[in-house]
C-alpha cells in the first residue's frame, strides 16, 4: 500500500513522540476508510497490536503488519468471536461525503453499524470503545438527519454503560477535503467574537493529523465513564500525548 504525503508526515509526527509503555489490542471496524488508512499506520508504529474488519476486496488498504478479518459491518453475527483478544474497539464506519441527500443512508449504515458494534461490546464487557461523532448542537439544519443518527449512536453507549471516548469533530481537513480552508479567515473572525467564539469552536475545522492524533490519545489513555472530546482538544491532542506519555514514562 502506498502511503500519502500526508500519512508520511503523519508518521513522522508521531515518530516524534515519546511512545507509551503499554501495548493495546485494538479492533477497529471503518479501518479502511479516510481516516482508518491514517490512524492504523500509527496505532502499528505505537506499538498497538490492530485488527481489522474488512469487507472482501479490501484488504490491500491496509499495512502488512494489520490483520485483517472479514465480516460484516452491519451484522455483528459476523464478527462477534473475533473481537477478542481486543480491549480497545474504534468504530469508524460512516458514510462517506456526508451530505443531506444520503438521509436515508445514514440511518441504514452509520446507525446500525454502531448498534452492532455497540451491542457486541456490551455484551462483551469491552474496556474501551472509541467512537467517531460529530461535533453537535449545530445551527445547520441540513445536516440535522446526519447529527440526529450519530447523537442517538452517543445515547445508546450511555445506555449500555460502557467505558467510551467519543470524538466530534465537525470538518476534517485532509486529502481529497481541501475546500473548507478557503473559509479560515471566517473561522478566525467568528472565534474573536465573543457571540459567535463558542460555535466557531465547537464547530471548527481539523487536520487529518489532529483528529488521528486525539484517536491515539484515546487508545493510549483509556477512560472510566465517558470522555467528550471536542474541535479544540482534537486540535491540542499531539501536545497532550506528548506530555501525558511523557508524565506516564517518568
Amino acid at each position: 500500500m502506498a502511503a500519502s504525503i500526508s500519512a508520511i508526515r503523519i508518521l513522522l509526527r508521531v515518530k516524534s513522540l515519546p511512545k507509551s509503555s503499554d501495548s493495546r489490542r485494538v479492533f477497529i471496524t471503518g479501518g479502511t476508510g479516510y481516516i482508518g488508512t491514517a490512524l492504523i499506520p500509527i496505532l502499528i508504529e505505537r506499538g498497538h497490536r490492530v485488527r481489522a474488519l474488512v469487507r472482501p476486496g479490501s484488504k490491500a488498504k491496509l499495512p502488512a503488519e494489520c490483520e485483517v478479518v472479514s465480516g460484516n459491518a452491519l451484522d455483528a453475527n459476523t464478527y462477534r468471536q473475533l473481537i477478542r483478544p481486543a480491549d480497545t474497539f474504534i468504530h469508524l464506519v460512516g458514510v462517506p461525503r456526508p451530505s443531506p441527500a444520503k438521509a436515508a443512508e445514514f440511518r441504514a449504515i452509520d446507525l446500525v453499524s454502531a448498534r452492532e458494534a455497540i451491542s457486541a461490546c456490551a455484551e462483551l464487557g469491552m474496556h474501551h470503545f472509541i467512537y467517531l461523532s460529530v461535533a453537535h448542537p449545530a445551527p445547520m439544519m441540513m445536516m440535522k438527519d446526519y447529527i440526529a443518527v450519530r447523537a442517538e449512536c452517543e445515547q445508546m453507549l450511555q445506555d449500555q454503560q460502557l467505558n467510551a471516548t467519543i470524538l466530534r469533530p465537525w470538518y476534517v481537513l485532509g486529502p481529497g477535503h481541501h475546500w473548507p480552508y478557503a473559509l479560515l479567515p471566517f473561522y478566525k473572525a467568528c472565534e474573536w467574537l465573543p457571540f459567535t467564539r463558542a460555535a466557531a469552536l465547537r464547530l471548527g475545522l481539523v487536520t487529518v493529523e489532529q483528529l488521528v492524533l486525539a484517536l491515539v490519545e484515546a487508545v493510549e489513555f483509556p477512560v472510566q465513564g465517558t470522555r467528550l472530546v471536542a474541535v479544540p482538544e482534537i486540535r491540542s491532542a499531539g501536545l497532550n500525548l506528548s506530555r501525558e506519555t511523557a508524565q506516564k514514562t517518568a
